[in-house]
């Protein structure tokens, strides 16, 4: 099973491709949640030397930086590169 980590979201890279897929009315709806109920599901992030590339989770991560917040709950995964 999955451990989950608090990484500061900072030291998180999002890939271009990535970041055109961002919908800031999703992002909107998920902090109030946040803000509701804490955060539920953690991303996936994979380690890239001293940080870290986001492999699943973007509207999460983004929703997490709009509410001002220095970490996001994490799963450290092996992925392959995009």
């Amino acid at each position: 099973m999955l451990r989950t980590e608090d990484i500061p979201v900072h030291k998180i890279y999002v890939p271009t491709a990535r970041r055109k897929t961002l919908h800031p009315e999703t992002v909107r709806i998920l902090a109030e949640d946040i803000l509701e109920n804490g955060q539920t599901t953690p991303i996936q992030v994979r380690l890239d030397g001293a940080r870290y590339v986001l492999v699943e989770g973007l509207h999460r991560l983004e929703a997490v930086k709009w509410l001002g917040e220095a970490t996001i709950k994490s799963y450290l995964v092996q992925a392959k590169r995009h």
